[in-house]
C-alpha cells in the first residue's frame, strides 16, 4: 500500500500545483490519474494551445506550462501513479482514506484531494449528417499540433474561447482561417473577441456569424462545406479541415459514486472556507468543482489548491501550528533538505 499526507486524484495543472503548495507545508504528496502522463488535458488534448491569463506570462503553451510545473514540484519529489483510475474510496478506521485503482493498487492517506478536472470526456459534435465518416480525414475535435495546419485552409466553428484562441493562433499558420458561429455574440473573453474582429478587419480571419455548418462534402476527405447564413443563404466553402470546437461533454465516472454531493456534474465544496466536499477530509479543487460564482479556470484551481492546502494541514498535524512564509525569505525546500534561494545573491549582497 502506498502512504502518503495528500492523496491527489487527478495530475493535471491543478493537481501538480498542489504537490508545490503542499510541500512548501513540508507535506508529501502522491497523485493519480488514469492518463499515462501529467499535465490532463494540457498535455493530452491541447499542449499546444496557447493560455494567455497565467500571472507572468503573457503566452504559454499548455504543454510549455505543464513543462514548468513539473520543475517547480520537482524539489518534493511526489510519487505518481500514471496509468490507472481511482475506482473506490474508503474510509478506515483511524480516519484515513483507501483509495483503490483500476488496476487493483491501494493507497493511504489521511486526506484526498479531488482534482480531476472535467473527468472523463469526449468532444460534443454537431449534428452534422455523415461527420464521422470525415473523423480523421478532414475532421478534427482538437488541435493537439498547430503545425499540422500549415499553410492549410481551415474552418473552425464555435464561439467560446477554444474556438476564439485558436483562430487566433491559426491566423499565422494556416494559409485561410474561417470562423463560423451561429450567433452574433460569443461567449468568450472580450479580449479574444476584440482580437478576432481585429483580424477580421485586417482580413486575416474570415468571419461568418449567424451561420452553422450543415454539410460536408468529399470523396475519402474533407473538400468543401455547406454553411448556412441567416443572412447570404447557402454559402459552399472550400476547406482542407473542419473543426467544431463545441466543448467537452465531461463525466465523473467512478468518483460519482464516492457519496459526495454532486451538482450538474460538479462536486459541490464549501467555498467559503476550505473548498472541502460533504465528506471531511475529501477536497475538490479545479474544474471538478461546484460552488456559487464558480469560475472554471487554471488560474482559479491553483487559488483553491492553495487554500485547501492550509487547512488539510491541520487535518494531517492536529493542534500543531503552522505559521505561513514567504517564498521570497525562505525559499524551496525539497524533503531532500536543501534549500534552493532564487534571490540567495541578492540576500548576501544586501549583507
Amino acid at each position: 500500500m502506498i502512504k502518503t499526507d495528500i492523496l491527489i486524484i487527478g495530475a493535471g495543472p491543478v493537481g501538480m500545483f498542489t504537490v508545490f503548495e503542499a510541500g512548501l507545508l513540508k507535506l508529501h504528496c502522491h497523485l493519480i490519474d488514469a492518463l499515462p502522463q501529467t499535465g490532463g488535458q494540457c498535455s493530452e488534448i491541447y499542449p499546444k494551445k496557447p493560455i494567455y491569463d497565467i500571472p507572468g506570462f503573457p503566452e504559454v503553451m499548455a504543454g510549455g506550462l505543464i513543462d514548468n510545473l513539473a520543475e517547480q514540484i520537482k524539489p518534493f519529489e511526489p510519487g505518481y501513479t500514471l496509468g490507472e483510475r481511482a475506482e473506490t474510496i474508503e474510509k478506515i478506521e483511524d480516519g484515513s482514506f483507501v483509495v483503490t485503482t483500476n488496476k487493483g493498487t491501494t493507497h493511504n492517506a489521511p486526506v484526498v484531494f479531488i482534482a480531476g478536472g472535467l473527468g472523463s470526456f469526449e468532444p460534443r459534435k454537431p449534428p452534422i449528417p455523415s461527420i464521422t465518416d470525415y473523423e480523421d480525414k478532414g475532421v478534427e475535435y482538437i488541435i493537439r499540433d498547430p503545425e499540422f495546419y500549415r499553410d492549410k485552409k481551415i474552418v473552425i466553428s464555435g464561439g467560446g474561447d477554444s474556438a476564439l484562441d485558436w483562430s487566433i493562433f491559426l491566423s499565422d499558420v494556416a494559409s485561410e482561417v474561417t470562423l463560423v458561429h451561429r450567433r452574433r455574440e460569443f461567449r468568450g473573453a472580450l479580449d479574444s473577441v476584440e482580437k478576432v474582429e481585429e483580424l477580421y478587419k485586417a482580413g486575416k480571419i474570415n468571419l461568418l456569424t449567424n451561420a452553422e455548418v450543415k454539410e460536408i462534402n468529399g470523396t475519402g476527405k474533407v473538400v468543401s462545406l455547406l454553411i448556412k447564413h441567416k443572412e447570404k443563404g447557402d454559402i459552399i466553402q472550400e476547406t482542407d479541415h473542419f473543426i467544431p470546437l463545441f466543448g467537452l461533454s465531461p463525466k465523473l465516472g467512478p468518483i460519482a459514486n464516492w457519496g459526495l454531493e454532486i451538482q450538474k456534474n460538479a462536486i459541490v465544496v464549501n467555498n467559503a472556507l476550505d473548498y472541502q466536499t460533504n465528506v471531511p477530509g475529501i477536497f475538490a479543487i479545479g474544474d471538478v468543482n461546484s460552488y456559487p460564482g464558480k469560475l472554471k479556470l487554471i488560474l482559479c484551481g491553483f487559488h483553491e489548491a492553495t487554500i485547501a492546502v492550509q487547512f488539510a494541514y491541520n487535518i494531517i498535524n492536529p493542534g500543531k501550528r503552522y505559521v505561513m512564509k514567504y517564498t521570497t525569505v525562505n525559499g524551496v525546500t525539497g524533503f531532500d533538505g536543501e534549500t534552493k534561494k532564487a534571490e540567495a545573491a541578492v540576500v548576501k549582497s544586501i549583507g
